[in-house]
């Protein structure tokens, strides 16, 4: 396999615009990327025959407006390229127009009443700053998606503003400190965790089928209690897959990097290289696509969500989050000497300052059902945003802070004891897994994105609240002469640090005492769950920024807060009745029938005289539990029904994670104690164990 030639092959990338285009129309292209200029009709029509052109040359027939509307997950609608002819023969056309602008219905996607149901035009607009390309017989185009009146109906929009926003201010900001630059920009790196299980378990589970998760299941005998997992030898079905995957992904131009085992039984983790933040969430949807279809080619099912099992890790997302210019600075770079860098510590202030300020931000825009079974349960971090900066970057922080001179500590080597193995320099600060908001080096982690998560909103929070305190901090720069500008600068970056330090924690954040004490006492909140997060979207202080800066205006904040609360209703209503409809169908039967076994048996001994413990005993002790369970799914049902008439959505959603989940748990517990009772013959679900290690 030639890797080099295979990357990007089915994209219509760079390589493919300077072979197939014109040179005016190629320069017009890139202008119309980078500063918004429009096209003209003219040159729109070329590059749209190019690209169809090449992607007939890879087997497309049809083409497709790619969008990501707010259910989260992107759509498509596919369009032939046929153009019929006199005489019933047909040609192959795509114009300008068409690719430019398309027109979905858009009267059935969440728009949070924005929208009548009778208003059903949209639009989808192309993203010319991500790249088109070919899947099967289809051309995709990456699109933006607006209503008939310019409402934003869905993710990538705000993401691309926020971009322009963050763009804008940060050049400025390295500006001010004498870099040269056109333009600052930020990228981001992805992680995405994942599940394998076996299809045809996947298959007899009609709760992973209908919700993603297993709402039951009792503790196998082995976990991840050994850690044997992690990192572990990939076992060979696992890496025909995987293999599958990344000769995919290098076709579509996603950068797929790293692939090893996680922490959990069958769960697995993919990292790309760094991209632009808005290709770096087509990649990343992309991404999640492949592996689902991919997995169903190898006989197998891939877990998206974020806790697919009770008691093993939960899966999540690193957002391996900088920002950098045009002429290749990184602002989030240390460089040889970080406590005289001063643009270095002024981004990286301004950072701190953020995710102080905005913190309610970043936690909203990884709120969903299922991260907030993850958020905070030792395999990812709490509810509470924090900032890990390191020892080295902390201590030149309160060097600054105390007007003393920071000290540098000299680089330490590590000595392995093994003479034919060579010793090596120590990074600068250990890594902290607990941190929601780590500096890894070069880069922030915002470590609480959920697996299943469309990365654009948190990324567009990122870029707005770092643009916001960047802003902030012009005022000061801006303003200074150039015989002053050091001193200046470094009163500004003690001054920030001072006023925002509380949100810098380098310790567990798994800890109670950072819990239930110090991060009280520092006044930093914490948001426990999705209905107590998503209404800060309508904050005024939150409106009034994201209108500021062009992402959002008032109405499609409150939009977004409605979407997301319904969507978080749907989701625990589907867990709920998925629930109330497996005891009923097929656990309760399947408990009476081993029952009827048990007492024929009974019946049957004492005919002969003998003795029945065994049978006795386990009839009595599932009896009791199964009369508990029909009694409990009853009211489950019951609670169910009464969230359903709740018509204020955030009274509802309260509701439904106040009562209805905590009955979901007492019913959960009921059926996974008889699970331990009940005969695996006569058990109608694939246990935990057969699930997490099937045969490979």
């Amino acid at each position: 396999m030639n890797v080099p030639e295979l990357f990007g092959s089915m994209v219509f990338n760079d390589r493919e615009m300077k072979k197939r285009l014109s040179p005016e129309t190629y320069k017009a292209l890139k202008t119309t990327v980078s500063s918004g200029a429009a096209l003209s009709p003219k040159l729109a029509d070329e590059i749209a025959e190019a690209m169809k052109e090449w992607a007939i040359e890879k087997g497309a027939t049809h083409f497709t407006h790619w969008f990501q509307p707010m259910t989260g997950l992107p759509a498509e609608k596919h369009d032939s390229f046929i153009d019929p002819q006199p005489g019933g023969s047909v040609i192959m056309t795509f114009k300008g127009k068409e690719l430019i602008k398309g027109e979905p219905d858009a009267s059935s996607f969440p728009s949070g009443g924005m929208r009548a149901t009778a208003e059903a035009r949209g639009y989808t607009i192309w993203d010319p700053t991500s790249y088109a390309f070919v899947i099967g017989t289809t051309l995709y185009i990456p699109t933006c998606f607006v209503s008939f009146t310019g409402e934003v109906l869905d993710k990538k929009t705000p993401l691309l503003r926020s971009m322009d926003a963050l763009g804008n201010v940060a050049t400025r900001f390295a500006r001010a400190f004498g870099v040269d630059c056109e333009r600052v920009s930020c990228t981001v790196g992805s992680e995405q965790e994942y599940f394998l299980i076996d299809r045809k378990m996947y298959n007899a589970r009609k709760d992973l089928r209908y919700t993603g998760r297993t709402l039951f299941g009792a503790e196998p005998p082995k976990g991840q209690e050994l850690e044997d997992q992690y990192f572990g030898s990939i076992r060979t079905r696992v890496m025909a897959f995987m293999e599958d995957v990344d000769k995919q992904l290098w076709r579509l131009g996603v950068s797929a990097k790293t692939r090893h085992n996680e922490v959990a039984p069958s769960q697995h983790e993919l990292a790309p290289v760094y991209a632009t933040v808005n290709v770096a969430t087509d990649h990343n949807l992309l991404t999640m696509e492949v592996l689902k279809k991919t997995a169903e080619r190898h006989g197998l099912a891939c877990l998206l969500h974020e806790k697919p099992f009770k008691g093993v890790n939960g899966s999540g997302k690193h957002n391996n989050w900088s920002i950098s210019t045009d002429t290749g600075v990184n602002l989030l770079s240390p460089g040889k000497d970080p406590a005289n860098n001063l643009l270095f510590l002024a981004t990286v202030a301004a950072v701190i300052r953020a995710v102080h300020e905005h913190s309610d931000l970043l936690r909203l825009s990884v709120a969903t059902a299922g991260n907030d079974h993850r958020l905070g349960a030792n395999e990812a971090p709490p509810a509470i945003i924090s900032v890990y900066l390191g020892d080295q970057l902390t201590e030149i922080f309160e060097a600054a802070a105390s007007g003393k001179k920071y000290k540098g500590a000299a680089s330490e080597k590590a000595m392995v004891g093994v003479s034919a193995v060579p010793d090596f320099i120590k990074d600068n600060s250990d890594r902290n897994r607990t941190s929601p908001f780590a500096f890894t080096g070069n880069k922030f982690e915002f470590r609480a994105l959920g697996s299943s998560l469309n990365i654009a909103c948190p990324n567009m929070m990122i870029n707005v609240a770092v643009a916001d305190a960047m802003e902030s901090m012009l005022g000061t720069l801006e303003k200074a002469k150039p015989a002053d500008f050091e001193k200046t600068a470094r009163k500004l970056i003690k001054d920030t640090y001072l006023a925002h330090k509380a949100v810098v924690f380098n310790g567990n954040n798994y800890s109670s005492e950072w819990i239930d004490v110090e991060s009280k006492k520092r006044g930093l909140p914490e948001i426990r769950s999705t209905p107590e997060a998503l209404p800060y979207y309508t904050l005024p202080k939150n409106v009034e920024l994201l209108a500021r800066y062009g992402v959002m205006n008032a109405r499609e904040c409150a939009a977004r807060k409605e979407i997301l609360l319904e969507q978080y209703a749907k989701v625990i209503n589907i867990e709920a009745y998925t629930m109330y409809k497996m005891t009923a169908k097929m656990i309760l039967p399947a408990c009476v029938e081993f029952m009827n076994v048990l007492s024929e048996s009974v019946a049957n001994k004492k005919d002969l005289g003998m003795t029945y413990d065994y049978e006795g005993s386990i009839l009595y002790k599932a009896g009791k539990l199964t009369d508990e369970a029909y009694a409990r799914n009853n009211k489950l049902e019951e609670l169910r029904r009464t969230a359903a008439g709740i018509t204020d959505v955030e009274k509802q959603t309260m509701y439904l994670h106040d009562v209805v989940l905590s009955e979901m748990e007492d019913l959960r517990s009921v059926i996974d104690s008889l699970e331990l009772l009940i005969s695996s013959d006569y058990w109608p679900l694939p246990s935990y164990g057969d699930m997490l290690f099937y045969a490979d």
